[in-house]
């Protein structure tokens, strides 16, 4: 069966293996992009270089992130649907049953629809593999090639000829997709991209750049000391404390949103295992926990969601906790071998902040007590130690195209008219950076969180510009600012945009045309046939008042530069706040 071709990089091959669309990269958007070629009666090769389907949504993020489900059609909500369907089975559940996890409507779930935005690692793959087997007799899936990142892409012009794997392999295709989060190859085919945050002036937003005033979430709640030896400067900062400060506020840069692993916990003392602490355990990276402890912080620092079979997707919570800030910003350019080191250390930060959260005394009991509760299930990613197989690379290359998808769009004071799918989550960005404040105590920069409703996505934000490229189509780094991107990076869109890129690609086909030159209008109407949803009126987010500290008379202490205790919520929807936000229970 052509769905579990292996190729093998033992040796250089030179064969070239041809289709209509190459799609590099087995994401989530990878396989909607080979399903949607499929279905419209045309190959496709899947080419991933790990052994393994499905990304994040495979690899341990199953507490699904989305806003408004609304927005979602096509083969993504498929998927969804056919989790709903997964865990209809009574012998999909083992830890629980049915009724029980619905009972307790984790992250919105009531079993009353007829999705189910919340799974298992493990089920998420039976569900992609099931789906590409209806397919398979068009789509084959390479696994275990990498892109040759020197001269990896064959160019006739500004048109891709075939693409070149480090084992010599090559594939040949009339239209090529990046579906890979970093970008490699709309980078090797030498499209515009950028790493990092941009000005605010340079897309006219409020978002973007520097925020050290927004970064209120995920935020130090009391005063901790950054220096090697407390209260001395001279003897250096502690690791992972940046020495030259966040930055000039709004100000662009090369840095990147924090990346972690999410890891798939449980309770279940029979399938749960205990943190191990890691052979190269390095106690200064966790001082800085510890003394956060000291100082008073009793906040429990994760954010686990709870998955069927008293199963959880872990996430980032609070001011140290699974993201690795400051430790990714040379990923996404970086050669295979820099990145191999760059996950390894994400991997021993985690597993070492899990030891030291689960065991060291000088951490609250209270604390200790819910690391202890959970640990990694024994059933998920058996083959790798029980630990996700896929980092969260949140974000690396972004292209530039002729359009870039901005603030702007996910506000809709710009809506465009050449819809391929809709973004609808929170303006998001997680921390970027640790710093030192005048007043000597550590702070985090970078955390923004702002809602938004739904809102379309452009197609001229998938292709490339014309004089780079004429046949190729990036859903997963495509043409948009840090701060927009921080709202479309969720799994569900980046299915809908690999399922409309691969539309897209058949059309240029069909058509015998560029990638920019198709017909749009024919493609608008392909992708409503398809399910898609191109966009719809929401109510719009109310505008909220707020007060700068200088309209108040008198001593105006925030509560960013307080010490608090309790209080550890943060709001911004109800009007009359001063500054960023406020504090409730």
């Amino acid at each position: 069966m052509r769905l579990l071709t292996f190729a093998l990089a033992l040796s250089p091959l030179l064969t070239t293996a041809a289709s209509d669309a190459v799609i590099y990269g087995g994401t989530s958007a990878g396989i909607a992009a080979a399903i949607q070629t499929a279905r419209m009666g045309r190959t496709a090769t899947i080419i991933e270089p790990t052994q393994f389907l499905g990304g994040l949504t495979t690899g341990g993020l199953g507490a699904t992130d989305i806003g408004n489900k609304k927005a979602i059609g096509g083969i993504s909500r498929e998927f969804y649907a056919q989790v709903f369907q997964y865990y209809a089975n009574p012998d999909k559940w083992r830890h629980e049953t049915r009724d029980e996890y619905f009972a307790k409507k984790h992250h919105g779930n009531t079993g009353s629809e007829d999705t189910m935005w919340t799974f298992e690692p493990h089920a998420a793959s039976e569900i992609y593999d099931a789906m590409l087997a209806t397919v398979a007799d068009k789509v084959t899936v390479i696994r275990g090639q990498r892109l040759d990142l020197k001269k990896g892409v064959v160019k006739d012009g500004a048109r891709i000829t075939q693409i070149v794997m480090e084992s010599g392999e090559t594939y040949a295709a009339p239209m090529f997709i990046d579906a890979t989060y970093e970008g490699d190859l709309l980078a090797t085919a030498g499209v515009s991209y950028h790493v990092g945050r941009e000005a605010n002036s340079v897309y006219g937003e409020t978002l973007n750049g520097v925020q050290v005033a927004r970064s209120i979430h995920h935020q130090f709640s009391k005063n901790v000391d950054p220096y090697v030896k407390p209260g001395d400067p001279g003897s250096g900062l502690l690791p992972g404390i940046n020495p030259d400060g966040p930055g000039e506020e709004f100000s662009g840069d090369k840095k990147v949103q924090a990346y972690n692993f999410r890891m798939c916990t449980t309770d279940v003392p029979e399938n749960r295992r205990a943190w191990e602490k890691p052979a190269d355990y390095d106690p200064q990276w966790f001082e800085l926990v510890l003394r956060n402890c000291e100082a008073g912080d009793e906040r429990i620092p994760w954010a686990p969601t709870w998955m069927p079979n008293r199963k959880t997707d872990t996430n980032n919570n609070f001011a140290i906790s699974t993201d690795f800030i400051g430790q990714n910003w040379d990923y996404p350019e970086a050669d295979y071998a820099t990145r191999a080191e760059i996950w390894k250390a994400h991997e021993d930060w985690q597993k070492g902040l899990m030891w030291t959260l689960a065991n060291h005394p000088r951490v609250p009991e209270k604390i200790r007590a819910a690391f202890q509760k959970l640990g990694l299930a024994k059933d998920e990613f058996t083959e790798n130690g029980n630990w996700p197989r896929q980092m969260y690379v949140r974000e690396a290359r972004r292209m530039i195209s002729d359009y870039v998808m901005s603030e702007k769009n996910c506000k809709r004071q710009e809506v465009i008219e050449d819809s391929i799918g809709m973004g609808a989550y929170n303006m998001d960005s997680h921390n970027i950076q640790r710093y030192v404040t005048a007043e000597g105590f550590v702070r985090n920069e970078g955390d923004v969180q702002i809602g938004t409703r739904p809102y379309p996505i452009s197609f001229r934000s998938l292709r490339p510009k014309a004089e780079q490229c004429t046949n190729l189509l990036a859903p997963t780094c495509l043409s948009a600012s840090h701060i927009a991107f921080g709202s479309i990076r969720m799994e569900p869109v980046f299915m809908v945009l690999g399922q409309s890129s691969a539309t897209a690609a058949v059309h240029a086909i069909e058509q015998g045309t560029t990638i920019q030159n198709i017909d749009y209008a024919k493609l608008k109407t392909q992708l409503e046939t398809d399910g898609q949803v191109l966009d719809f009126e929401s109510p719009p987010i109310p505008d909220v008042v707020t007060l700068t500290k200088e309209q108040l008379g008198g001593i105006v202490v925030d509560d960013g530069e307080a010490q608090l205790t309790g209080f550890d919520s943060i709001g911004h929807t109800t009007p009359g706040f001063v500054q960023q936000g406020y504090r409730h229970d």
